[in-house]
């Protein structure tokens, strides 16, 4: 075998598209342009995204991205913190009386920071590894 000699298998590429070369080609006359308009002119298209004037739907769109929408309404709670509430049955609400989180809170998650000396058992609360891993170890318990 010699470089020269190479070449694809039958099949393996196929003749370029001749557009324009008269009606036996089945490409002939508009050449696969259709009739008339923008898109059938020569120079006549236009950026990607345009929609012929009407508002295009990247601009229709909300910018928002990847920011979460409930981010705000999950309240953090350090571990050492439901010490200072002194209840041992803990859910949203009693953190909400005792003042540990905002009024306006829609949910929270205990993440470890500090210690737990107490039993405490966590009813509704989001709660990280490391979280429920110590609750568990001062003898708590935490329900989902």
């Amino acid at each position: 075998m010699e470089l020269n000699n190479i070449k694809p298998a039958d099949g393996a590429r196929q003749d370029k598209r001749r557009v324009g070369r008269g009606i036996g080609s089945g490409l002939g006359k508009t050449a696969g342009r259709g009739h008339k308009g923008q898109k059938s002119r020569a120079g006549g298209f236009h950026k990607v995204g345009f929609e012929g004037g009407q508002m295009p739907m990247q601009r229709r769109l909300p910018k928002r991205g990847f920011v979460s929408l409930t981010k705000a309404d999950t309240a953090r709670v350090r571990l050492y913190e439901l010490a200072a509430v002194g209840v041992d049955e803990i859910d949203l609400l009693v953190l909400k009386q005792a003042g540990v989180i905002k009024a306006s809170a829609k949910s929270a998650r205990i993440y470890l920071a500090g210690e737990i000396g107490k039993a405490v058992r966590l009813t509704g609360i989001a709660v990280t590894k490391g979280a429920r891993a110590a609750i568990e170890a001062a003898g708590g318990s935490v329900a989902e």
